[in-house]
């Protein structure tokens, strides 16, 4: 409340303020306590003085019905910066807080919101929900950025934290079982990005030594991946996940959420089936996480690091429809998963 009467103040002409031109900025979703707070802390300030001749109001605690503006004493640089940036950003983020916190959390805060003004001009509100990882990748291209960069606290600020639709609990996952492999010393799982891989890899299952293949559905396999051992009632038991996605920033940065969450392993054998195909352009948009492909890269000989690293640079990728049907199975079969 108290920003947005500091903004109000900055912008107003006149030397005197009624009242009831500031009960105005309240709105309906403040309550008249927070609102006296706010006024009587500006007044204890200097930066509005009472008319006391104009008399108070009826309302408890009583304010006076007018007030003289100090333009001195309001704080001129930071708030006029503030001021200007409100008009440039995204309406639905919310300054106001900044009026009153040090200008060292603006200056710190300024870099994420950035970011997020980016996100909001060119998707608007999130309209379905997502995982921490997922959000926090899509907002600022740091899938940890959530959880442990201070962004929800930073979302909380600006009033989008509830818009942004973050999954509270995960979903079961969605997957397929082979029976025959139940007895394995160690339970192998493959986790595939997309439907298409799923679906093509689905009949070749049981010729493999795979308890089970997941449909990771994007981002939302890194919440829901918790669930895996309670679903299938093997808690306990010493298990080996394998991921394979996308060959794209994304993708990696999907598998990098995986592999701190869960130990999952990238799927070595079909990404390196893809290293012998021409890659596709497209992805030129997307943020690198230098530490996940760095963590990615190490599971490849160094002459496929240097081949991913240049088709990765020059926005090309590897899409996992990349790979026919026939060849995913043939891979999964015969390759050795150890």
């Amino acid at each position: 409340m108290k920003g947005i009467l500091l903004s109000f103040l900055h912008e107003y002409s006149k030397k005197t303020v009624s009242l009831g031109e500031l009960e105005k900025l309240a709105g309906g979703d403040t309550c008249y306590q927070d609102f006296a707070v706010a006024i009587v802390e500006l007044t204890k300030k200097g930066i509005l003085q009472p008319i006391k001749s104009h008399g108070t109001s009826l309302k408890n605690p009583h304010l006076h019905n007018s007030y003289r503006i100090v333009k001195s004493k309001l704080p001129v640089k930071h708030h006029q910066h503030l001021t200007t940036y409100q008009l440039q950003l995204d309406p639905h983020i919310d300054l106001s807080p900044y009026y009153t916190l040090p200008a060292s959390v603006w200056d710190k805060d300024l870099p994420y919101i950035e970011l997020i003004d980016t996100y909001l001009k060119q998707h608007g509100l999130p309209n379905s929900l997502a995982s921490l990882p997922e959000r926090s990748y899509q907002l600022v291209g740091n899938e940890k950025w959530i959880e442990e960069g201070g962004g929800k606290a930073l979302l909380e600020r600006i009033n989008l934290w509830e818009a942004m639709q973050v999954m509270s609990q995960p979903d079961p996952m969605m997957l397929a079982i082979n029976h025959k492999a139940w007895h394995q010393d160690i339970l192998l799982h493959l986790v595939v990005e997309n439907k298409t891989p799923f679906h093509a890899l689905l009949d070749t299952l049981p010729d493999t030594r795979f308890l089970s293949l997941i449909y990771g559905a994007g981002w939302k396999v890194t919440a829901d991946i918790v669930l895996l051992d309670k679903q299938l009632g093997t808690v306990g038991r010493p298990r080996r996940i394998y991921y394979f996605g996308d060959l794209d920033y994304e993708g990696i940065s999907i598998w990098y959420a995986l592999y701190t969450r869960a130990d999952a392993l990238p799927a070595v054998p079909f990404y390196q089936a893809f290293l012998s195909k021409t890659a596709t352009q497209g992805k030129e948009y997307q943020h690198c996480n230098d530490e996940a492909l760095q963590v990615f890269l190490s599971f490849f000989s160094p002459d496929q690091q240097e081949q991913i690293v240049a088709v990765l640079k020059s926005g090309s990728y590897y899409p996992q429809e990349g790979l026919n049907s026939t060849e995913l199975a043939d891979i999964w079969r015969n390759s050795v998963w150890t």
